[in-house]
């Protein structure tokens, strides 16, 4: 079965089950499943029950489709992402995106845990995404294109809505929430970097670095869908000390800062 085949497959199959078509897509990283309480959920789907789906494994993820409103904006989350690291394709890794597009989402929202090359910043620090640097070994748009998902040299100029981050600034400025935006650097895994790789993901020009987000990114904007991402600052790999970064540290991390994201994404999805 052909990659447009299976993701038509999967799309009636929620189509199936889901009466309110979502306009919005969110993917939730690691320990912002806090999220979901913003949401008036109407169905909720586990992704070993759908078609054609792979199914999370990593400590974090939940592993389920949510499907419902935030304010009276259509929503459909992914709660819990597929990482190369895994052992997925970058086919598997961007399959849910495509989904997404099929059932008639036209923005995804995305988020992820980030350590941190920034020596302004600090752990706990939202990032709203305005580039990234693409440095994973394969490009989910490899092999054979298909006209009807997108074209076979997608433009990236502008990969992360503009009209968005500004959207995002002005509601955490009412909000009194202090963002920062710059650079995301998207990195394979699954082992944190090394000391010299902070620095010179840093003199490449990105403030955080992280093991997601880039793939899906790139299938979105091949679909002609509007993205918008943000990081949580979980670890800061330039620093004096030798300390060893831990996943239950970048949890816990993102978990503390994941309130003040959850209210600035639901606000933006309202006003969208």
């Amino acid at each position: 079965m052909s990659l447009y085949d299976k993701i038509q497959e999967t799309a009636a199959f929620i189509k199936s089950k889901v009466s309110d078509m979502p306009e919005i897509g969110i993917i939730l990283g690691s320990g912002l499943g806090g999220l979901v309480d913003l949401v008036d959920v109407s169905v909720s789907i586990p992704y070993e029950e759908i078609p054609n789906f792979p199914v999370s494994t990593v400590k974090g993820h939940a592993g389920k489709l949510i499907f419902g409103k935030i304010g009276s904006k259509n929503v459909m989350m992914l709660a819990g992402r597929f990482h190369y690291y895994e052992g997925y394709n970058m086919l598997e890794v961007t399959f849910p995106v495509r989904v997404m597009k099929a059932v008639g989402v036209h923005t995804l929202m995305v988020s992820n845990a980030a350590g941190c090359m920034n020596v302004n910043w600090k752990v706990g620090d939202i990032m709203l995404i305005t580039d990234h640097i693409n440095q994973f070994p394969e490009s989910p748009l490899r092999g054979a294109n298909d006209e009807r998902l997108g074209p076979r040299f997608p433009d990236m100029t502008e990969v992360y809505d503009k009209a968005l981050v500004r959207m995002a600034k002005e509601i955490a400025t009412e909000h009194n929430l202090d963002v920062k935006d710059g650079i995301y650097v998207g990195l394979p895994g699954p082992t944190f970097e090394t000391k010299a790789e902070y620095y010179w993901l840093n003199t490449m020009g990105a403030d955080v670095v992280g093991m997601s987000t880039v793939p899906e990114a790139i299938v979105a904007r091949h679909g002609d869908m509007r993205v918008f991402g943000a990081s949580i600052v979980t670890d800061m790999g330039i620093r004096e000390d030798d300390n060893v970064i831990t996943h239950e540290e970048v949890l816990a991390a993102a978990n503390e800062a994941a309130p003040k994201l959850a209210k600035l994404v639901a606000t933006l999805v309202e006003r969208m």
